[in-house]
């Protein structure tokens, strides 16, 4: 056990929960950060309109769920590695790392495939009328191409904060996110390449980031170490992989499956510009949730390592500082959205009826924005300590078993408001189970410490 693993049983869990989350929370701001920095620029086109940002806005369930995927292999491997270097099985951890390269390369290439065969046919369903699509397949199209560098770029941030170099991991995104940034303004306003532009950038940015942290492993500057033999596909850790990875998966998948039935609602109550809202809203969901997820990856390690090592009071004292840094932190951004919404708008678009659509339902749709805490890192926690099953259900609840049925339900009798409060809704009853399972945990860990300390 070298001494970036052996400080997670030992160093303070304050310390160390900044020390993971910091840069975690700096890596997933970076990569929300790809696509809400495309829709500001697109925005801003002269002569484009507001229609571009509704084409974004139809290709954003796409988006999602090539990050599902990204989710599935990299907090999959991540997780397990974790907790097999708390075990002491270093050798099944760096296979873990040469599977998690072939499954991005064959999902990715898979995803590509199938999006480009079928692009027409995905937009219209998921919302493009003919007046967006236009703009939606010439941005995803381009996107597609770069499956294969997104899902290992993703993949190997995670992986390279499980391996004990979290500001490697938050340095390799920034240097993305810039990259992005600069190729977005010289494509799209110095090249004239319009939407296409954008998305150039995005791919270009990513190849940039995937190559960056391959080459970390294979350079041997790991200190899991990378082997050939570790590219052979291993059933077993596969499994391990997808049953530990398939909660965050569920959950992202989830949310594609509630875009596309909002696209749909949005489309019937409140035409394209509605649409266009939401892809507004998501962008600044962005902002605010993914340092969220950043303190429950950063959490992740810790918890999984300590978990492996039965130091249950360690995990319970890691839960407790994420959960009230999680909901601080979007009880912030509840104040900010609740209170000055209009300037934030108006970053991506300057149209008044978008603008105007945008603020009423950013306000009703995060009215209960500080809940969603310990949602997330309820569900990341019971993800960490390897009960698959339950952080599923906790992973469905709240975008599936919750949301699906009231944005199908509520739009019928409430119009576009309806669409505007399932939300909240689902966020405080996914607030409550949470909360119950999460006790009833934390209570079966303090007896099994009891049972050791005797």
């Amino acid at each position: 056990m070298n001494k970036n693993q052996e400080i997670l049983g030992t160093e303070p869990v304050g310390k160390l929960l900044l020390k993971y989350s910091f840069p975690a929370i700096i890596g997933m701001v970076v990569n929300g950060l790809y696509n809400v920095v495309d829709r500001i620029f697109i925005g801003n086109i002269p002569g484009v309109g507001p229609l571009a940002i509704t084409g974004l806005g139809v290709t954003l369930p796409i988006m999602t769920i090539i990050l599902a995927f990204g989710m599935l292999i990299g907090i999959g491997t991540t997780t397990n590695i974790s907790i097999k270097l708390g075990q002491g099985k270093k050798d099944e951890a760096e296979k873990l790392v040469g599977n998690a390269i072939v499954l991005a390369i064959i999902v990715g290439l898979l995803i590509t495939m199938v999006g480009l065969i079928f692009a027409d046919q995905i937009l219209q369903l998921f919302g493009a009328s003919v007046d967006s699509l236009y703009y939606a397949k010439s941005y995803i199209n381009i996107i597609l191409l770069g499956s294969v560098f997104n899902l290992i770029a993703f993949a190997f941030n995670h992986i390279i904060r499980g391996d004990g170099n979290p500001k490697l991991s938050a340095t390799i995104m920034v240097v993305g996110c810039v990259t992005n940034i600069i190729l977005d303004a010289v494509f799209i306003f110095g090249f004239n390449m319009g939407i296409q532009g954008a998305a150039i950038a995005t791919i270009t940015s990513q190849f940039i980031t995937a190559m960056w942290g391959l080459s970390y492993f294979l350079k041997g500057k790991a200190n899991l170490k990378f082997r050939k033999d570790s590219l052979k596909l291993d059933k077993s850790l596969v499994i391990t992989i997808f049953s530990i990875g398939a909660a965050p998966f569920a959950m992202q998948l989830a949310a594609s499956c509630v875009q596309i039935i909002c696209n749909n609602a949005l489309k019937t109550y409140g035409g394209d510009l509605a649409i266009g809202a939401m892809a507004t809203i998501n962008s600044i969901i962005t902002i605010v949730g993914m340092p969220i997820i950043g303190i429950s990856q950063g959490a992740q390690p810790i918890i999984g390592f300590n978990y492996g090592c039965k130091k249950y009071d360690r995990v319970e004292k890691t839960l407790k500082l994420a959960a009230t840094a999680a909901t601080l932190g979007l009880t912030l951004g509840w104040l900010v959205v609740q209170f000055t919404p209009e300037p934030i708008v108006k970053m991506f678009n300057s149209d008044a009826q978008l603008v105007s659509i945008s603020v009423d339902g950013i306000r009703k749709y995060l009215f209960m924005m500080p809940l969603i805490g310990l949602s997330m890192i309820g569900s990341n926690y019971i993800q960490s300590i390897g009960n698959a099953k339950q952080a599923m259900f906790l992973g469905l609840l709240r975008q599936v078993i919750l949301l699906v049925p009231m944005m199908l339900v509520l739009p019928r009798f409430f119009g576009l408001n309806g669409v505007w409060f399932a939300q909240p809704i689902a966020d405080t009853i996914s607030f409550i189970v949470t909360f119950i399972l999460i006790s009833k945990e934390i209570k079966s860990h303090r007896e099994k410490s009891i049972e050791i300390a005797v």
